[in-house]
């Protein structure tokens, strides 16, 4: 962007988020917004406050963020511009002089709560939970509540920020924990990088037998890779669902725009959520073969149809 962008974030600051959105050199430089919930990112991003939204979309752990897939999937047209990954670090937070004997009530954001359920069990067994809308609201919260037993999961930063000790690091049940973070804005698709992702949402015209397999079909036909593929119910009925998928390329690729023009036409509806820049590296090069085998291919048609009316 021509200028540093005006940057929505779930906040108070010392979250998760605004320690993912920092490491964007870009973006970071722009005017950061702190929001309340992930919610409030969302909505001013689609109305224009903010130029930009930086919110949680996918956890290793407990797998994706329903808030942010839904309200991007059902409630806004705004366009992923790039996703990024960041390594988590859980860590009990509380205020000065506690020990893990004292706890009685643990504070923090339920996706949080949900990826230490281990600790809890064995370190902390019969102690309460309480939700906030993000891990260092959590950390504010018990900071200020000067209540004792009380105790926050966060990060280190966040320990600082409200005055609290690091009771355990660590915390997570898995040591390969990672959250995937997302830029979304309005209506922008990112120019091609050659490594890149898509993300679609794609409705079926009935629940029957093979739908899903009829949708799975066009990208094995491209030897299109999907990354992700995950069903969300539409909101509409009981059983009625739809299917999120990410998968490796740009709408900008021959390949990618022919497996999306056949799901469009055969689907009740597909939904664009964006191509941009892919944080992992993996499926260059066979993309690239696949790309080149569908130009021969094209290739190969085109001079079929060259041939139509000629001569006898």
């Amino acid at each position: 962007m021509a200028t540093p962008p005006r940057v929505g974030y779930l906040g108070p600051p010392g979250t998760f988020t605004e320690q993912a959105l920092l490491t964007q050199g870009d973006l970071a430089g722009g005017e950061l917004v702190s929001m309340a919930s992930i919610s409030e990112v969302l909505a001013a991003a689609a109305g224009g406050e903010v130029e930009l939204g930086f919110v949680p979309i996918e956890n290793a752990i407990e797998g994706s963020v329903n808030l942010t897939l839904d309200t991007l999937a059902f409630e806004t047209d705004l366009l992923i511009q790039r996703e990024v990954v960041e390594r988590i670090q859980l860590n009990l937070l509380a205020p000065p002089g506690t020990t893990l004997d004292d706890i009685t009530t643990v504070v923090s954001m339920p996706h949080a709560t949900a990826q230490v359920r281990g600790f809890l069990q064995h370190r902390l067994d019969g102690v309460a939970t309480r939700a906030a809308n993000s891990t260092a609201e959590a950390a504010r919260l018990v900071g200020e509540a000067g209540e004792a037993g009380l105790a926050a999961v966060g990060t280190s930063l966040a320990a600082e920020l409200y005055g609290l000790d690091v009771l355990a690091t660590d915390i997570e049940d898995h040591p390969e924990n990672q959250t995937r973070f997302v830029v979304v804005g309005r209506q922008r698709v990112q120019a091609p990088t050659g490594h890149d992702k898509t993300t679609v949402v794609c409705f079926q015209q009935a629940d029957r037998p093979g739908s899903l397999l009829a949708i799975l079909q066009e990208f094995a036909a491209r030897a299109v890779n999907l990354t992700k593929l995950e069903s969300r119910p539409t909101k509409k009925g009981l059983g009625d669902y739809c299917f999120v998928i990410d998968f490796e390329g740009h709408v900008a690729e021959e390949l990618v725009a022919d497996c999306l023009r056949d799901l469009k036409a055969k689907l009740a509806d597909v939904k664009f959520l964006g191509s941009y820049p892919a944080a992992s590296h993996h499926g260059e090069a066979r993309r690239r073969d696949a790309v080149a085998a569908w130009r021969q291919a094209d290739q190969w048609v085109q001079d079929l149809r060259g041939q139509v009316g000629g001569p006898l």
